[in-house]
Parts: C-alpha cells; sequence; structure tokens
C-alpha cells in the first residue's frame, strides 16, 4: 500500500502539534513507521487519505460496536446538531439516557456525565476520597485510567513501596499516594492494604485489562478484590471505560457476577464522541456537588451531541441484546482462525480474549500480568502490525493495547484477517 500523502500530512502536523499527533499512540513510535491519516469510516472500514480500505480493529478504541458511521446515531447526531451544539444548561435528554444507562447497569442508582474516561476515572477517585475521608489509592500496574496525575504511576521495587512518578509533571506528594499492585494476584493487594491500615480511599481496576494488551482477571480475583474493600472499608471502582456495554449491558459486574462501588464509562456512553461518565449508589453519588461537598464540574459535561449519539447508541444495545451475542461468536471465530494458522506458521504466542476484546501476544508463557505482557517479543509485534497493514487490516499500534471488534465486520472480513495472518505470521 501507498501512504505518500499520509507522510506528508504527518510531517506538516509535525510542524503545529507536538510529535505530529494528538494522543501518543497515534504517532506510531511502539511500531515504527509514519501514522496513517484517516479520511472517512463507515461500518467496518477505515479509508485514509491515499485510498486505501483498512478492516478496522481498534474501533475508536472501543467505542465503535456498531460499527462506524452508523446511520441512527449519526442521524440522531444531525438532528440535535440543528437545535444548536451547546448550551452549558441541563437538557432532557441527559436524564433520558441517564435512566436509560441505570437500567442496563443495575448496581447504579445515579451517574455523572463529564468529557472523557481520564476525567470519569479523575473523578471517581477525587468522589472515593471525599466519601471515605482517605487519600491513598490502590492501582494496577499495567492498567491504564486515563492521564491524570494520580494514575501516571509506575511500579516500585517491592510490593508496598510507594510509587514514582513515570512523566514529568507528576509530583512526589501525588506519587506519593497512590500504591502500585500486580494484576491478578490477591495477595499482593492484602500486603499493600495491610502496610496501610485505614489509609486507602479505593482500589482502582480495568475489571478486563485493555492497555496490556487483552488480559483477563484470573478466576476469583476481582470477587477476592471485592471482599478485601468489604473488610477494609475500602471503595471498589471498576474503570470500564473499554468494557462497559461492551461485554454486556452491564458491562464487567454483569459478566463475572462481581459489584463495584463505583463504576466508570467512556466513549461507548457516547456513541463514539467525546463524553464519559462516573455512577455509583445513591449514598456515594450524594456526596457530589451541588448536593454534596466533593466538586465536579465542566461546560461541555452532558453536551448535547454526545447525548444523542450515546442514546441512539445505548438504545440499539439495550433493545438488541443479540448483539452482544454475535460480538462474541465473531470474536470467537476470529480467535479460533489465528489460533490455526500462527501454529501452523510455528510462531510463539498466546492469544488472550474475553467477549470481542482480544489480543495477540507473541510470548512464550501466558500473559497475566503486566510483569508478562513485557515478556512478549515485541520486535515480532512490530514485523506483524506492519505485515497486516500491507494486507489491509489495521491493527493497534502497539502490542500492549487490546483489539476490539464492532458488529459491522463480517465473516468473509474475518476470513481475509485469519489469511492475513497466516501469510504474515509464515514471513516472520
Amino acid at each position: 500500500m501507498i501512504y505518500k500523502r499520509s507522510s506528508a500530512l504527518f510531517t506538516e502536523a509535525q510542524r503545529v502539534i507536538p510529535g505530529g499527533v494528538n494522543s501518543p499512540v497515534r504517532a506510531f513510535n511502539a511500531v515504527g513507521g509514519t501514522p496513517i491519516f484517516i479520511e472517512k469510516a463507515k461500518g467496518a472500514y477505515l479509508y485514509d487519505v491515499d485510498g486505501n480500505k483498512l478492516i478496522d480493529y481498534i474501533a475508536s478504541w472501543g467505542p465503535m460496536i456498531l460499527g462506524h458511521a452508523n446511520d441512527l446515531v449519526v442521524n440522531a447526531v444531525i438532528e440535535k446538531a440543528q437545535k444548536g451544539t451547546s448550551f452549558g444548561m441541563p437538557t432532557e435528554i441527559e436524564t433520558t439516557i441517564a435512566s436509560l444507562a441505570i437500567s442496563m447497569v443495575p448496581t447504579i442508582d445515579k451517574i455523572r456525565f463529564v468529557n472523557s474516561g481520564t476525567e470519569a476515572c479523575m473523578s471517581a477517585v477525587r468522589l472515593a476520597r471525599g466519601f471515605t475521608g482517605r487519600e491513598k489509592i490502590i492501582k494496577f500496574a499495567g492498567c491504564y485510567h486515563g492521564h491524570s496525575d494520580s494514575f501516571l504511576i509506575q511500579a516500585g521495587s517491592g510490593a508496598v513501596t510507594f510509587g514514582t512518578p513515570n512523566s514529568p509533571g507528576v509530583t512526589q506528594g501525588t506519587a506519593k499516594d497512590t500504591l502500585l499492585a500486580r494484576y491478578n494476584d490477591l495477595e499482593n493487594v492484602a500486603e499493600i492494604i495491610s502496610e496501610n491500615k485505614n489509609e486507602i480511599a479505593c482500589i482502582i481496576i480495568e475489571p478486563v485489562a485493555g492497555n496490556m494488551g487483552c488480559i483477563p482477571p484470573a478466576e476469583g480475583f476481582l470477587q477476592g478484590l471485592r471482599n478485601l474493600c468489604d473488610a477494609n472499608g475500602i471503595l471498589l471502582v471498576f474503570d470500564e471505560v473499554m468494557t462497559g456495554f461492551r461485554l454486556a449491558k452491564g458491562g464487567a459486574q454483569e459478566l463475572y457476577n462481581c459489584k463495584a462501588d463505583i463504576v466508570t464509562f467512556g466513549k461507548v456512553i457516547g456513541g463514539g464522541l467525546p463524553v464519559g461518565a462516573f455512577a455509583a449508589r445513591e449514598e456515594i453519588m450524594n456526596y457530589l456537588a451541588p448536593i454534596g461537598p466533593v466538586y465536579q464540574a465542566g461546560t461541555l459535561s452532558g453536551n448535547p451531541l454526545a447525548m444523542a449519539a450515546g442514546l441512539a447508541m445505548l438504545t440499539q444495545l439495550n433493545d438488541h441484546p443479540e448483539i452482544f451475542s454475535s460480538l462474541n461468536e465473531k470474536t470467537d471465530y476470529l480467535h479460533q482462525g489465528l489460533d490455526k494458522v500462527l501454529t501452523q506458521a510455528k510462531v510463539t504466542y498466546t492469544i488472550n480474549r474475553v467477549g470481542s476484546m482480544i489480543s495477540v501476544h507473541f510470548s512464550e508463557t501466558p500473559v497475566t500480568n503486566f510483569e508478562t505482557a513485557v515478556l512478549a517479543n515485541n520486535e515480532t509485534f512490530k514485523q506483524f502490525f506492519h505485515g497486516m497493514l500491507a494486507e489491509g487490516v489495521y491493527l493497534p499500534p502497539s502490542a500492549f493495547e487490546s483489539w476490539f471488534l464492532n458488529d459491522a465486520i463480517s465473516y468473509p472480513d474475518l476470513d481475509k484477517t485469519i489469511e492475513a495472518a497466516g501469510k504474515v505470521a509464515n514471513a516472520l
């Protein structure tokens, strides 16, 4: 494939945008080469500025469950835009979508809309701290909850070591209140809690990790966290920015039958437009301003365009639960096909999958947490990524990102993807 126009646009963008991109993963630093500039998308396909057609496996990092430019979502946005794009005042549609979301996730009583997954997670942690009167939080190495200061912390040298900032601009004062745990390691979490008695406000986790590749929770892990939280007065926060309304109507909470105290949502709840939300039972949510002491605000929160898109999306998912079955079946088909061709090519690999999230790790060992994820062969992934791109298949440009399927993908698309993976694997 030819990417002459994308290359020229990237050169131009670097003059006026740091790194030429507005989000780092888009720069292709993890895989090398020049990022692809997209002109449009429809259904399962991306169309770049050079006229190439690509089967899409990032789905805008999750939210395009129905496929790109879904007619119901697009028409809802157009209709709402004709009445105005932003008011900074209450609108009826905010209540409508809030009521629908609450009905789909029965563990929540109230929901607050914000502008991104980052803002949702940041606000959820602030709310947890305000509600409990405690300052420290536990997060897991390899889990990503946005770029708020509290979350940009890397692991220390021991199980109970305070985190240290892994981005300039994050203060040591902030870092000392973030404790790092190992994903899928309950004993590690219990040890951290024991060393910080009555100081931890919440544990925040991606119930299915998607930012070190797709990594499922081990059997009993989430419920074990629930039990630890209950025993120690700690709130359990599920970051369902990726999993919410994708794995099931009620997200990972429903799939794993494990209740969180606070849950965060991302772009799915806005049909792919810039939006996020956090939700909890009434007792916790009533700590928010204007009725409670914990302040959170935003002019664009509940923006009518995002609410219209989100309402159209969630209505389809609520009215047609067979979409979840369809997504699962398609992803299982892809999983089995990849297994077959990669085995035939004698490539060392492991595949992780939960529902319509899947990733290929070029690893000799099972990938169960960040420590095992980084053992995978990143050079092999780079070659695999560019080989698949040349075959018209667009994967996340990082070995540490989950793939996301959308329901517009057809079985012929999946067959083409499997065939391409076999061809590329044989050339590795």
